[in-house]
């Protein structure tokens, strides 16, 4: 009897120490709880966790548009620093956030952070965390997951080489509206500093910009930015009209290669 007691005890103390909130592990805090540590060998080398990880550290896929062909997710950021060595990023905004809890007020940092090459492949990131430099590099990491094809076209004869949007194109996020119109040879980036920063990681040379709303919250303005962006690929102009073949997604294709277990 005093057994059972004291097991009762000891269950209604440890449910005490978990606090409020829905945390489920580490502090409390979030979902998850404590990140786990990226897994590497004792040379530091980079070790794949994903079947498309696998698949790209032993080059049996060798370019980014093969993964974009088949819409396959790319959850390890190791893949776009394979592909893309020349990958510049900067920070385009830190901003504090707060949090009301019982013990007064949390604050944090929100992290806002563009990666390009200049060469037509664009990533934004957002992340929030305790510590600026934190905040700083996860939000690289989710910039670099979020890489996606730009594509460059002409405002009038198709000489040289693309250099400006192929059409106009918009993009909104709360109340901040974008939009993009292609612009004749020399113009230059006609836009404000945050939308300016990404075209010109993005590798668009000439380009007028348009936007409406309170451009003020520049997390926001930099959001709608990346949205126009990205949907220059989404409108089918007749010279992409070719019929290419889709064939077999590169998991059934190497579905033997993946079967295969590594000894440690």
């Amino acid at each position: 009897f005093f057994s059972a007691q004291q097991s009762k005890m000891t269950d209604r103390s440890s449910e005490s120490k978990r606090g409020f909130g829905r945390g489920r592990g580490g502090r409390g805090r979030g979902r998850g709880g404590a990140p786990k540590p990226a897994q590497k060998d004792g040379s530091g080398a980079w070790v794949p966790v994903t079947k498309l990880g696998r698949l790209v550290k032993d080059r049996h896929i060798t370019s980014l548009e093969q993964i974009y062909r088949y819409a396959l997710p790319i959850k390890e950021s190791q893949i776009i620093d394979y592909f893309l060595p020349s990958l510049k990023d900067e920070v385009v905004k830190i901003t504090p956030v707060q949090k009301q809890t019982t013990a007064g007020q949390r604050t944090r940092f929100k992290a806002f952070v563009v990666v390009g090459d200049g060469a037509g492949h664009l990533g934004l990131g957002v992340k929030c965390a305790a510590e600026v430099a934190t905040a700083i590099r996860g939000a690289i990491i989710v910039a670099k997951l979020s890489v996606v094809p730009i594509r460059k076209g002409y405002w009038g004869n198709k000489i040289g080489a693309p250099h400006t949007i192929p059409s106009k194109v918009t993009g909104k996020c709360g109340s901040v509206s974008v939009r993009l119109v292609p612009a004749p040879r020399g113009t230059g980036v006609v836009a404000a500093r945050a939308p300016k920063k990404l075209l010109q990681f993005a590798g668009i040379q000439d380009v007028y910009t348009s936007s409406t709303g309170h451009t003020k919250t520049l997390g926001n303005f930099v959001k709608a930015t990346f949205q126009a962006i990205s949907r220059t690929f989404g409108y089918l102009t007749p010279d992409l009209w070719q019929d290419i073949p889709l064939g077999e997604t590169p998991y059934g294709e190497f579905s033997d290669y993946l079967a295969q277990t590594k000894k440690r």
